[in-house]
């Protein structure tokens, strides 16, 4: 029994990371969202620690080395569980400086490392009789059981979320919405009449970018730190801006050396955007200009833009996400 709960466990905490590596992506509504499967699948492993927690006192009553890192490795699953549910309930937006996601992200990410290598110490192998019908009608149970508590969890403690999990924060209020910047970003300090957008061949100032800008776009920003706004945004449509060719995508850097690549054929739908609510983006927000890219996530909006370069390489040709 213990090693087919081991089995168990290990399977549902690579489906957790699947599914929120899979939630973190999308910024389309899907007919399921992953949000709710990766809920599921915690609560999942919440089931099963009645039954780990017999597994965990057998182990200890046997001195072993390494015990000390699969102790931690149970805590930081636990970590990564109750920062879960904490951003879930909206119990609170942030601890230690650091939002609630954020330190559910961080912790899987540990909980990842500690896995492997807890793996390696105790290997655990698939045998053919773990595939039964019971094997199969057990994993059934768990996850009818798991169903059941998201749902009671969701109408008792659930705050209003987007598919994606994030909550609303300061909709239709430029102010009101946070200033946040992937992991070393720092809000450069740039001078609006010496600052310069190159595009390709060409070379944009602020004034040209403001006579252009005749789209207002009501786009929603959802930000992976667990938040999402809706705004008013106005911009130069890229399609606009980048010269016509055979190009297969763009890269957009910006002054802090962040970049993301967008297809080339995406780029009717995203904008360089100057102003927010009527009021020029503030830096935080991204002064002088920044990317608005509906349907996509936050870290797709780079702000402090400084150039677009239209390029023959194709867009996948970048991590999935932004490692610095």
């Amino acid at each position: 029994m213990g090693r087919r709960t081991n089995l168990t466990l290990a399977a549902l905490l690579l489906a957790a990371l699947a599914s929120g590596f899979w939630s973190f992506s999308i910024g389309t509504d899907w007919l399921i969202d992953p949000s709710i499967i990766h809920g599921v699948i915690a609560l999942a492993i919440l089931v099963l620690s009645p039954w780990k927690s017999v597994v965990v006192k057998r182990g200890l009553a046997r001195s072993r080395p390494g015990q000390v890192w699969s102790l931690l490795f149970l805590v930081v699953v636990l970590v990564t569980i109750i920062s879960g549910l904490a951003h879930t309930a909206d119990w609170a937006r942030a601890l230690a400086g650091m939002t609630m996601m954020q330190i559910h992200v961080g912790a899987a990410v540990v909980a990842l490392v500690l896995g492997i290598g807890h793996y390696f110490r105790h290997p655990q192998r698939l045998r053919a009789p773990d595939l039964d019908r019971r094997g199969f009608l057990r994993l059934a149970a768990t996850g009818g059981l798991a169903s059941v508590l998201w749902w009671g969890w969701e109408r008792l403690a659930g705050a209003s979320r987007r598919f994606t999990g994030s909550h609303e924060v300061g909709s239709f209020d430029p102010s009101g919405f946070p200033v946040t910047s992937w992991i070393n970003d720092v809000p450069p300090a740039m001078a609006a009449d010496t600052w310069r957008v190159e595009v390709g061949e060409m070379s944009f100032t602020l004034e040209d970018l403001a006579a252009m800008s005749e789209d207002d776009i009501e786009a929603t920003i959802d930000c992976t730190g667990g938040w999402h706004s809706t705004q008013i945004w106005r911009g130069v449509r890229l399609d606009r801006l980048v010269e016509s060719g055979a190009w297969r995508s763009v890269e957009v850097v910006s002054a802090t050396g962040y970049a993301r690549r967008y297809p080339a054929r995406d780029l009717d739908r995203l904008w360089l955007a100057v102003a927010v609510g009527d009021e020029p983006l503030s830096i935080g927000h991204g002064f002088p200009a920044r990317i608005v890219a509906p349907e996509r996530r936050g870290f797709w909006w780079v702000k402090w833009v400084v150039a677009i370069h239209p390029a023959m390489t194709p867009w996948w040709v970048q991590s999935p996400f932004p490692l610095t």
